[in-house]
């Protein structure tokens, strides 16, 4: 039997795609949906249809025994998987693939990887899992390189160290996730950083996107989980002292964190972990109207009691998940290692009904994670979105997911304007589509709304009306209050928006550190930054 292999153009393993008479089943339902006369399903370019360029650089002897420029090798490596990159992919559009791909298994050989690149001209592209949704490993750097590395980091990838004292593990930047929870599994301890892509990312990658992981509430971005970054930077190595915590001016981890692999790769770094959860019950409380559902929502949030799940779906997302609810749906769960949570969903569930809510299921009491009802159909079609995505892109659909953060009081009018503006242009561009919403994270002062859309495309311009789309999608966020992403990143498809989010004077002093830690510029061009050449 073969090794198991991850899609070159697609999302996660071959095998878990989607299967043809699922896909058949799906898409007679979106024709459904969208009041379409016939959805086909057509099979993606294979590789062997795919002619990539030939490589422009070559490795020195000594790198060349852990660098690759196989066909397999340079596909995988080309995109990440946002949705223009899974169409150019699954249509073999591969026009710009990496020369060479490397596969560094110490800090050393990154050392060496950066010196070469900047004595070749070429530019260095970090790579985690390539789970990027937003074009942050692409390697399209223009022609003032040489060439394109791709850098993956992935056998960088053990915990090297715990602490138990502390409770804190030292971490290689390249471990993915279900291998790092692997070897923290035997200590007792969990980094519980879960975000969707958790199984083709790594801690690297979550520390340079600032990754929102799958928590509702209090530790949920990975900047609340760091001690100490080390990053492999052309001017030299950078080390952060190990600390709880420390007042000595701009903090060096802050820096790193979000730098999207342009001012270095993060090699390893101590992550406070935490016990492993023993307790759990979850929820799934279901509104009438979906208003009252966002005031219980706001009430739990500002309520101290800090969720582990505080999903609210509208009937769009709840009907994708498989339930229906007439107004919306509440995913919420506690968890913890010390002490019994029943009083804490008791409260939560107390709050909602004030707010009109009701539990038909239940609350479940369990020490396993709730894998039924309301709760259990969401947690399922969760894990499976991507590779419907992806099902979605056979059946030349446009699907698209944004995500941002507002205030609780500026909410309703980003709500409202949003969905108008995208429903607007969906009309106009595609003749159609639905757009849904729901909350990924809840602060007290606020909540994440993460919107997802589906719409029928004309043959061959797929991306083209992608790309209305998602301006108008981004320009919409912008003058209604929200960031132009909240957990996604920036990377090249967030680059407009983001330019004009973040204060002129601060572009200038991210210029100057660029300059600074890569003095060529070949680090990761045109990621947050303009390449300099």
């Amino acid at each position: 039997m073969g090794e198991r292999r991850r899609s070159w153009w697609g999302w996660g393993w071959e095998d878990e795609a989607v299967p043809p008479d699922q896909a058949e089943k799906l898409a007679a339902a979106v024709a459904a949906r969208l009041h379409l006369d016939d959805v086909r399903v057509a099979p993606p370019a294979t590789l062997n249809e795919v002619t990539l360029p030939a490589p422009r650089v070559t490795p020195p002897d000594s790198l060349a025994v852990f660098c690759s420029t196989a066909p397999y090798d340079r596909a995988g490596h080309t995109y990440g998987k946002s949705f223009r990159d899974i169409v150019r992919g699954f249509r073999g559009e591969l026009r710009n693939p990496p020369d060479v791909v490397a596969f560094p298994t110490t800090e050393a050989e990154v050392v060496a990887l950066l010196d070469w690149c900047a004595a070749a001209g070429a530019a260095a592209i970090p790579y985690g899992g390539g789970s990027s949704v937003v074009g942050g490993v692409e390697c399209e750097v223009g022609d003032g390189y040489a060439g394109a590395v791709s850098i993956d980091l992935t056998g960088l990838d053990r915990v090297v160290e715990v602490d138990p004292v502390s409770r804190a593990a030292r971490i290689q930047g390249g471990a993915l996730g279900p291998v790092l929870e692997e070897q923290l599994k035997p200590h007792g301890y969990t980094l519980r950083h879960f975000p969707q892509s958790f199984e083709f990312s790594t801690l690297g990658g979550w520390l340079a996107t600032r990754s929102g992981g799958h928590y509702a509430s209090v530790y949920t971005h990975i900047d609340d989980l760091v001690e100490s970054i080390r990053t492999v930077t052309p001017a030299g190595v950078m080390e952060s002292r190990r600390l709880p915590g420390s007042g000595a001016g701009p903090s060096p981890d802050r820096l790193v964190l979000g730098s999207e692999g342009t001012l270095g790769i993060i090699t390893e770094a101590w992550m406070r972990v935490q016990s492993r959860p023993s307790f759990r019950a979850y929820a799934g409380v279901h509104f009438a109207r979906y208003d009252d559902g966002v005031a219980a929502v706001r009430a739990v949030s500002q309520s101290a009691l800090f969720p582990t799940n505080c999903r609210l779906l509208d009937v769009g997302e709840a009907l994708l998940a498989g339930t229906a609810v007439e107004g919306a749906l509440l995913v919420l769960g506690f968890e913890s290692a010390d002490h019994p949570v029943d009083a804490w969903i008791d409260r939560a569930v107390e709050l909602c009904r004030d707010h009109e809510g009701t539990v038909p299921d239940g609350v479940s009491r369990s020490s396993e994670s709730s894998r039924e009802g309301s709760v259990g159909a969401w947690r399922n079609a969760f894990v499976r979105a991507p590779y419907t995505r992806d099902a979605l892109v056979a059946m030349g659909m446009v699907v698209e997911t944004f995500e941002t953060a507002c205030t609780w009081s500026a909410f309703p009018d980003l709500h409202a304007g949003v969905t108008a503006s995208v429903e607007k242009a969906l009309a106009s561009i595609c003749g159609g589509g639905w757009v849904t919403c729901r909350f990924t994270h809840v602060y007290p002062d606020g909540p994440a709304p993460y919107f997802s859309v589906v719409a029928p495309s004309r043959h061959g311009s797929q991306l083209a009306m992608w790309d209305e789309i998602k301006a108008a999608a981004s320009e919409a966020l912008l003058a209604h209050g929200g960031t132009v992403t909240h957990h996604h990143a920036v990377g090249r498809d967030h680059r407009p928006w983001y330019d004009r989010q973040r204060p002129d004077v601060f572009a200038g002093a991210l210029r100057a550190a660029k300059r600074a830690l890569d003095p060529d510029g070949i680090l990761n061009p045109g990621v947050l930054l303009d390449p300099p050449r």
